[in-house]
């Protein structure tokens, strides 16, 4: 018995697994019937750049889920529908091919387990029976989320705390599926200048747009602050301009369910009248809704903004032109139910004052690394580099070496004094443990330089981030 049932739990959990690859490739049709014993095989979207079809341009939609958004309904989303308004989308939210889609992708970004502690591993072993029953429940109307589990996350450099709140799995998959069918009617519409969260666009993006600005003139900036954004959305206002654009009632009632989920935290339950929490497979989304309408008005009086969901600055090129763009955002944070951070919202000149953006600190059109971005780095070098760690040398730099690249990769752009630091700091934690291994106390330094010169670790592999960036400098030259 117990043979058969592993069988066959096995089975659903290759066939599951099977299913989600041919989707995700977007090749050919998944025959399967849905809760109503209807076949649905869904139309999907070509992803070849030779596609022709008159209305819509393919190459800007390759990201769309294909088994929610066709041809046809591209088509409609370029030219815009009667009204502006979305209608009849709950079926697209409980098709069968959508939430196996949408649970494949949640699963493979992994996660902690929510109040009912089932894991991503546990959900897909019952991927089958738990799709079949979540697209029965959403077409019945008789899904509701489970509260969420909120639990406290360190800011990267800094000793405070961050609210995170972990849906479960199962909350997890419904909410990828809506996002599925309602992020390309908002994406349609959203602000160029918007880059947090969005299809082809990320920090990188965000951050070479300021420092094009920054070199254009634009020195004057305002560093806003929203403080606790995502913990103070207001649910009303919010629910408005999703209707905007969505006229399907259940569609919207899902959506507000999730805001009004209850949260657990520790041993106390409550229900928020506000927010969307930090964790939420829909929140980065809501968030960029909400946003939009302040993106578009500051391009319409004709400001530059740059903004990475709650994080966004204005580059101006006075100062008077900053305090009217700051005047703005006063006013439109206020009436949206928001507040700016009174401390650390402010003007700077960034040709005499530094201002911090995405990790980075700009100051005289020169980039470095902030302060909590060191900071966070030097902790994750600490953890692999105490001075009893009982590895042999070339592991614990091989170690090191995937913190260096990943951080690098990012911060390659720094002005090349910062990385200076960062690699003697380095060097000198190595230098420690090999100190303590010929019973020398202490940290590195004096005559460990002699003992253990720079070639030394060169020939030991060590990753010098100096180095891998006059080569990326050489290289942007050529």
């Amino acid at each position: 018995m117990k043979n058969r049932d592993a069988s066959r739990s096995q089975s659903a959990h290759t066939s599951f697994e099977a299913g989600n690859a041919v989707e995700q490739r977007g090749a050919g049709r998944w025959m399967r019937k849905d809760p109503t014993g209807m076949e649905e095989p869904p139309t999907i979207v070509s992803r070849h750049v030779g596609t022709t079809q008159v209305g819509y341009d393919p190459l800007r939609w390759t990201w769309v889920e294909p088994s929610v958004w066709t041809e046809r309904m591209l088509t409609a989303l370029e030219q815009g529908v009667k009204g502006g308004k979305w209608f009849s989308l709950i079926d697209k939210v409980h098709s069968a091919a959508n939430l196996r889609s949408a649970a494949a992708k949640v699963v493979a970004n992994g996660g902690a387990a929510g109040v009912d502690h089932v894991t991503t591993r546990e959900f897909i072993d019952r991927g089958e029976e738990n799709v079949d029953k979540l697209a029965e429940q959403l077409r019945t109307g008789t899904y509701r989320p489970s509260p969420v589990r909120r639990v406290q996350i360190p800011k990267p450099g800094s000793r405070e705390m961050r609210p995170l709140g972990i849906p479960t799995v199962r909350d997890r998959t419904v909410q990828a599926a809506i996002r599925h069918v309602i992020e390309p009617i908002f994406e349609r519409d959203f602000a160029e200048h918007s880059y947090g969260f969005r299809p082809g666009k990320g920090a990188k993006d965000a951050l070479r747009r300021v420092d094009y600005l920054l070199k254009q003139g634009h020195t004057h900036v305002v560093d806003a602050d929203l403080k606790g954004y995502f913990d103070t959305i207001p649910h009303d206002k919010l629910m408005q301009k999703l209707r905007t654009k969505l006229s399907d009632s259940r569609v919207l009632k899902l959506i507000e369910s999730f805001l009004k989920a209850g949260v657990l935290d520790g041993l106390t339950t409550w229900t928020p009248t506000q927010g969307a929490p930090q964790g939420a497979v829909l929140s980065p989304l809501l968030s960029n809704v909400y946003l939009d309408e302040l993106d578009h008005l500051l391009a319409q009086r004709g400001f530059e903004m740059v903004r990475y969901a709650d994080d966004f600055v204005i580059l101006c090129k006075t100062r008077d032109e900053a305090q009217a763009a700051l005047a703005i955002v006063q006013q439109w944070v206020s009436e949206a139910g928001l507040t700016l951070h009174p401390e650390k919202t402010r003007i700077v000149d960034e040709r005499v004052e530094s201002f911090d953006f995405l990790g980075y600190k700009f100051l005289k059109h020169r980039r470095f690394p902030r302060k909590k971005s060191l900071a966070k780095f030097r902790d994750a070098i600490r953890a692999k580099t105490p001075r009893t760690n009982g590895h042999c040398l070339s592991w614990i730099i091989a170690d090191v070496n995937r913190t260096l690249r990943g951080w690098f990769e990012y911060f390659k752009h720094s002005h090349r004094d910062s990385l200076v630091a960062v690699d003697k700091w380095v060097r000198m934690r190595l230098r420690s443990i090999l100190r303590k291994r010929i019973d020398i106390h202490g940290r590195g330094g004096g005559y460990d330089h002699w003992r253990w010169p720079n070639a030394f670790f060169a020939g030991q592999g060590l990753f010098f981030l100096t180095t891998a960036h006059a080569q990326a400098v050489q290289s942007s030259r050529r």
